[in-house]
């Protein structure tokens, strides 16, 4: 048995590759994600970045999550990296067999990232634990445009991985 190491046949016949990329691309947005909510609210808000994780895990916990110290916080970025490679992995799958989303992922990118955007706002942090807070019109609007930004990185990369 002879294994090709060629180099040139295309990324969705390499899964081992394809499972690589999608996996970077989870971490990369992740991150991007997670640092950009860190800053934001320490620069703007005064917030330090470990609330950030220790938030999101209040989704599960509630107000124990603040009390949790570092083990909260890595509950936290493991929750929002989980969370990132479902918003990935859905898209991905879907456009496997709708291919309008691969032929065109300028739209559906920012269609989907509005998608998240409200799934996130309107029904996950509604259903949570995770304690209720004033409204920022300024988070808002960030907040919708880094999620048509991960949607339209999530677009172009199932573009990349699928077609």
């Amino acid at each position: 048995m002879s294994i090709s190491l060629e180099s040139s046949a295309p990324l969705g016949s390499r899964p081992r590759d394809g499972a690589l990329f999608i996996g970077f691309i989870i971490v990369s947005l992740a991150t991007a994600d997670l640092l950009f909510a860190c800053a934001y609210w320490r620069v703007l808000h005064g917030v330090p970045p470990w609330r950030i994780p220790q938030n999101i895990a209040a989704g599960l916990l509630g107000m124990r999550a603040f009390a949790g110290g570092g083990s909260m916080v890595a509950l936290g970025v493991l929750l929002h990296y989980g969370i990132m490679a479902a918003m990935v992995g859905v898209y991905h799958a879907v456009a496997r067999r709708v291919t309008m989303l691969i032929a065109r992922p300028w739209l559906f990118g920012l269609l989907y990232g509005a998608v998240l955007f409200i799934v996130m706002n309107l029904i996950v942090l509604p259903l949570s634990a995770a304690p209720k807070t004033p409204v920022a019109p300024d988070w808002i609007a960030s907040n919708i445009a880094v999620h048509v930004l991960i949607g339209w990185v999530i677009a172009l990369s199932a573009r990349r991985a699928i077609g």
